[in-house]
């Protein structure tokens, strides 16, 4: 979906297909297919955008077979559809039955990872519609926070130095800008947009930048005035952003509370949780850790980064941190010229919602992320955006 902002210029909205589960080049078809355009159609759009996850072997087989990536793009014209981002956090194995700890690898301080980011921006310049010459790539925030020390610092700061000037070759031969954004993420080296500023500014690549994913400032409990703010002053571009909202839990000493929050606590993602507290910030690395008796502070808030779907927050006594999205993006493309240009709702935890929210069918599916694109249009056309054919 393209929207055309106040300035003159084109704001972008997909949804991430990592919601989809697939590995191979066959199963990225079959998404096109079964999702994506039953998806359009009930949008009752011409075109809409997709930012697609290639895993490893999908994007290996893209890049060693130019006749596959043509009849992927001749694929994703067919059913109305664009691609001018791509999700490359995941490297392989999001659909497993437990994810956790493994989504992080391989880090920026394995060479897999700047071989397969690399292949991900070649891709994309090559998937970009023909009248667009920016793409954007997320990928994760250099690293889980343990083991990681200032050997693999500098090993993760030559890769992506390296990166940088494959970007800069892949523009001089193909004409297509492709940058980068870090997605700071809870429990990560860079777990906040305050954390990303430092190994940025020593790189100094326009090519890299944030892509602020607005659950992840709302479970660190970040406020976005202040994180865009910070990113403004020190020159760090938000490459891109993904719309999304956290589990909010306000009152979390309550017996209620812990029983419904423990609905959420399943076996497949990692569902980092935060509080506020006088010392600062406090977290664990799972829902389960945070409801064992005294693993957290409880007399605050929690948050815990579940992507919750955003036009349909949990029951009472739970809720979503909505309200942070709607102020984070009247901050990134609300203003006299937007900070992105490329929007991404990424709710891929459909299908690990408690039991009975949890979509049967690809037709309730379906419903669901375009009854969360429709909340996202009309937020935008609320802050002066035209929605374009």
């Amino acid at each position: 979906m393209r929207f055309r902002h106040p300035d003159g210029s084109t704001v972008h909205l997909a949804y991430c297909t990592n919601v989809h589960p697939a590995e191979t080049l066959e199963g990225v078809l079959a998404q096109l297919r079964d999702h994506c355009e039953p998806v359009r159609r009930r949008l009752g759009r011409d075109r809409l955008g997709i930012g697609l996850w290639l895993a490893r072997d999908a994007a290996h087989s893209l890049i060693t077979d130019p006749a596959s990536l043509r009849a992927l793009r001749a694929e994703i014209d067919r059913r109305g559809l664009e691609v001018v981002t791509l999700n490359g956090f995941p490297y392989e194995g999001f659909g497993a039955e437990e994810v956790k700890y493994r989504v992080y690898q391989p880090d920026w301080t394995r060479p897999e990872r700047l071989a397969h980011t690399t292949d991900l921006a070649r891709l994309l310049a090559a998937l970009l519609p023909d009248d667009i010459t920016e793409g954007t790539v997320s990928t994760l925030p250099i690293a889980w926070r343990t083991p990681y020390d200032s050997r693999a610092a500098d090993t993760a700061r030559i890769a992506l130095t390296t990166l940088a000037e494959r970007l800069d070759a892949l523009e001089e031969l193909t004409g297509k800008s492709v940058r980068i954004g870090l997605e700071p993420e809870p429990g990560c080296t860079v777990e906040t947009t305050a954390d990303a500023i430092a190994p940025l500014t020593a790189l100094s690549s326009p090519r890299i930048g944030v892509c602020v994913d607005t659950c992840h400032l709302a479970t660190s409990f970040e406020d976005p005035h202040t994180a865009l703010d910070a990113l403004g002053s020190a020159g760090i571009p938000v490459v891109k952003s993904q719309l999304s909202a956290a589990l909010h839990a306000e009152h979390p000493h309550l017996p209620e509370v812990r029983a419904a929050l423990a609905e959420f606590a399943e076996p497949r993602f990692l569902h980092q949780t935060r509080t506020r507290t006088a010392a600062g910030l406090r977290g664990t690395d799972d829902l389960p850790e945070a409801l064992s008796d005294g693993s957290l502070p409880d007399g605050a808030p929690w948050r815990a980064h579940f992507h919750v779907p955003l036009h349909a927050p949990p029951a009472p006594p739970l809720t979503s941190t909505l309200p942070v999205l709607k102020t984070a993006l009247a901050l990134l493309v609300g203003g006299p010229r937007p900070r992105t240009h490329h929007l991404e709702v990424e709710t891929y935890t459909w299908q690990a919602l408690p039991a009975g929210r949890r979509p049967r069918t690809r037709a309730r599916l379906a419903d669901g992320i375009a009854a969360e694109l429709t909340l996202a249009r009309d937020l935008l056309t609320d802050l002066g955006l035209k929605e374009l054919p």
